[in-house]
Formats: structure tokens, sequence, C-alpha cells
């Protein structure tokens, strides 16, 4: 599916469609062994359903976040396709996603692949208190420092199974 609908849209890279496998499906499922066992996740920016599609492949309850309507579109038929009723897919943005969450906030964590910059992610989530943990690439120190002069948070650096990126996982306050 992924590559008959990037015929048509811009999910993925071209040139990664030769290695989807290892490129975005084992990126993605490496976050499997590192998030909390029963978290409700948000995907951020799902896009072609990186990593929240393959996290809910995985059994993990999903809701992937995508403001594009195409790509919404895509994720929606991928939960059908696949039958995943552990998939939600919610067409909209973050911060609105984000204002309508309830106040137990305690069992859900961010997840993202290829979103945004550090900063901006704490923008959208910082209020909710929620761990995140993100696929990052090398340049995720420069993130960090930049992040760090708007907001306290804790962090650990997991080096990715698949590049030469990292898995971050953070706590946010202090």
């Amino acid at each position: 599916m992924l590559r008959d609908w990037s015929q048509r849209m811009n999910l993925v890279a071209p040139s990664t469609l030769n290695d989807i496998e290892t490129r975005h499906f084992a990126d993605s499922a490496q976050l499997n062994d590192v998030l909390p066992q029963n978290a409700d996740i948000i995907d951020l920016g799902s896009g072609a359903g990186f990593p929240g599609v393959v996290l809910a492949i995985l059994g993990r309850r999903v809701v992937c976040i995508e403001s594009i309507g195409k790509k919404a579109a895509f994720l929606s038929a991928l939960k059908t396709e696949l039958d995943l009723p552990n998939l939600t897919v919610y067409h909209g943005r973050v911060e609105d996603y984000v204002r309508q969450m309830p106040v137990d906030k305690s069992n859900f964590v961010f997840t993202a692949r290829a979103f945004a910059p550090l900063v901006k992610i704490f923008d959208y989530v910082y209020k909710t208190k929620c761990r995140l943990f993100l696929l990052k690439g090398r340049d995720i120190e420069a993130e960090i420092e930049t992040a760090r002069k708007k907001y306290k948070f804790d962090y650990e650096l997991v080096p990715s199974k698949t590049g030469d990126g990292y898995i971050i996982k953070i706590r946010i306050g202090r």
C-alpha cells in the first residue's frame, strides 16, 4: 500500500522505497522495546504511519494524528486494510488534539518520527507533562541544547538499531 499510494502523493522520500523494511518498518518497530507496556500512544504527525501504524501492528493502542487530509485518508485505509481496531486516526492538528485530551494523562506517551524539531514538539505538548519517545537523527544534541533554553526536561538517548540516529526518551519538568 505504501508503494502504491506513494505514486500518488508524497508519503516517504522516493529514495527510501527500496529499503522500506529497515528504513521505515524496523526503525519504527524499535520503539516497541522502550515504550511502557500499557501506554496509550499518541503519534504526532503520523504521515505514512511511522511509527504509529507499525506500533499498532505490534499490538499497541495508538492514535495517529495527521493534519493533511490525503495522509489521514491513507492512514484510515491502512487501519481498514490491516484490521487494526487498536488504531485511531485523528485528522486534525496536534494542538487541537492536545486541548481535548482527558485530565488524567498518566497513561499517555507521545511518539514522533520526522515530525518537527524538539523545541517545536515541546511547544505542542509540554503542558501535558506526558513522556515522549522520539526517533531523532544524529544532530539531536543541537535540538536538545535549543530546547533547554525554553523548557525543563530530563532525557536519555538510546542509539538507534537501524541507523546513526537515536531514540530520545523524555520526562518533562524536573
